[in-house]
């Protein structure tokens, strides 16, 4: 196996152990979270995590098999829920601030995972022997991203709800 292919490998273990780990921290913030819009979004995240670690290792075994990178979709038969899940539920749950004050950390924490991983997978899709590769991982930071954005989102309105729903519904104080 040559150089190159060694550290595609290499970085497809690195991004396998950091899907598993969000997952992990995922399913963790979950079970903690009082607030129901919150533990379903970091129940979202947590299956995300799963859904790209799926995608990383079909690659990593497509790659040993035939030293090729495969072409795998990002979206290819995903049952996705949207982002909006938080939108939704958010709207019907109430948040007692007292109370969501410990998920500032744990929030805190999953927005720099996020861009961590946006931030490798980024510099992945820089760097390609595949043309593949380079949109796979350009893909994969894209979703980073949103799952960075969904996080922003929830942070927001937990500092500041009525902010928050004002922002989201879109009402405006005009006077006219």
């Amino acid at each position: 196996m040559d150089k190159e292919q060694t550290k595609i490998l290499e970085a497809l273990q690195y991004a396998i152990q950091m899907e598993i780990d969000g997952k992990e921290y995922y399913g963790k913030a979950s079970q903690k979270c009082e607030i129901k819009a919150g533990k379903e979004l970091f129940e979202w995240l947590a299956e995300q995590e799963d859904w790209h670690r799926q995608k990383f290792e079909k690659i990593y075994k497509a790659i040993k098999d035939s030293k090729a990178w495969p072409n795998i979709d990002v979206e290819a038969g995903r049952q996705d829920k949207p982002i909006t899940l938080f939108l939704q539920q958010a709207k019907v749950d109430t948040c007692d601030i007292k109370s969501s004050r410990s998920e500032l950390n744990t929030i805190a924490k999953a927005m720099d995972m996020e861009n961590k991983t946006h931030d490798f997978y980024r510099e992945q899709g820089d760097v390609v022997v595949y043309e593949a590769q380079g949109k796979f991982y350009k893909a994969l930071a894209a979703e980073e991203r949103k799952h960075y954005l969904a996080l922003v989102d929830y942070r927001e309105y937990l500092i500041d709800p009525e902010g928050w729903f004002r922002k989201v519904e879109h009402h405006s104080l005009d006077g006219g």
